[in-house]
């Protein structure tokens, strides 16, 4: 599956990412949630099976595993609310590693006249029941990382994480993604962020996928 494809681009859109609350918990917040649970004792036999459980490829995996061929995106970006779309063609390849517990996704494209380069690792945590993703382009240095729910009703997939702003050093924006998943050779995907000017959310990005002939 194809994630997040020209997520970079949007450190222009995400100047007041600080304005636009999602519901994604910081790594802090884990830790000082873990920190304040009370540890409950395991024997060898219950953890040796969660572990199985954890690590057992499962349907979830099986349906990123459709995803898996050549691909040709055709992408819409706006820089600001209400503003004209940029339009720019992609390609992108999916392959199931590791015995079928992970996609990885090679993207290739231009952005605003430049080559553009990304990958992206996709997965269903057995232990967590969401989806979870990271993502690297040749446009950053930064990493970004995501959790996803699945949607039966919409056949979706809606992603919350964080993504540097590079305007504001030190400082992360809040980023929501819609993946849907329309019939076994058409994909969309959706990304959400804050408007430069108000803060708002606003819909930055979305990538119609047609599986390559």
């Amino acid at each position: 599956m194809k994630k997040l494809l020209l997520a970079a681009f949007a450190a222009s859109v995400f100047i007041g990412c600080d304005k636009v609350k999602m519901d994604v918990k910081t790594s802090s917040d884990a830790t000082d949630s873990t920190a304040n649970e009370e540890w409950k004792p395991v024997d060898s036999a219950t953890a040796t099976k969660a572990w199985m459980d954890y690590a057992t490829p499962g349907e979830m995996q099986k349906m990123l595993a459709k995803s898996d061929g050549n691909w040709v995106g055709e992408t819409k970006m706006w820089m600001e609310n209400g503003s004209q779309p940029m339009m720019s063609k992609s390609e992108a390849t999916n392959k199931m590693v590791f015995d079928g517990r992970y996609q990885m996704s090679t993207h290739k494209g231009d952005m605003m006249g430049m080559p553009f380069e990304g990958i992206s690792i996709v997965g269903y945590d057995n232990s967590k029941k969401k989806f979870v993703s990271s993502w690297i382009d040749n446009m950053g240095t930064g990493i970004m990382n995501m959790e996803g729910i699945w949607n039966d009703s919409t056949k979706s997939i809606e992603f919350k994480g964080k993504m540097t702003d590079p305007s504001r050093p030190g400082k992360d924006c809040n980023v929501r993604e819609i993946y849907t998943f329309v019939d076994d050779n058409t994909q969309k995907m959706e990304m959400y962020g804050p408007d430069a000017k108000t803060g708002k959310e606003f819909k930055t990005m979305e990538i119609n996928y047609t599986r390559k002939k």
